[in-house]
C-alpha cells in the first residue's frame, strides 16, 4: 500500500484543494419553445427532445 513517507504541509495540502469548486451549470435553448433547459435532457417547459414531442405537459 503506498504510503506517504512526508507530511504535507498546510499550504501545500490547502493548494491542492484550490480547484475544487463549484462550476455554472451550462444551459443549452430549446428549439422548440426558446427556453433554457439542460444539454441532453427532455425540455421541462414543452417536453421535446430532438424535434420530437417525448413528454406531454400539463400547462
Amino acid at each position: 500500500m503506498a504510503v506517504p513517507k512526508q507530511r504535507k504541509s498546510r499550504a501545500n495540502s490547502r493548494m491542492g484543494r484550490s480547484h475544487w469548486k463549484l462550476n455554472a451549470k451550462q444551459l443549452a435553448e430549446c428549439p422548440e419553445c426558446h427556453e433554457a433547459k439542460l444539454p441532453h435532457r427532455i425540455c421541462p417547459s414543452c417536453g421535446y427532445y430532438k424535434g420530437k414531442q417525448v413528454k406531454e405537459v400539463k400547462e
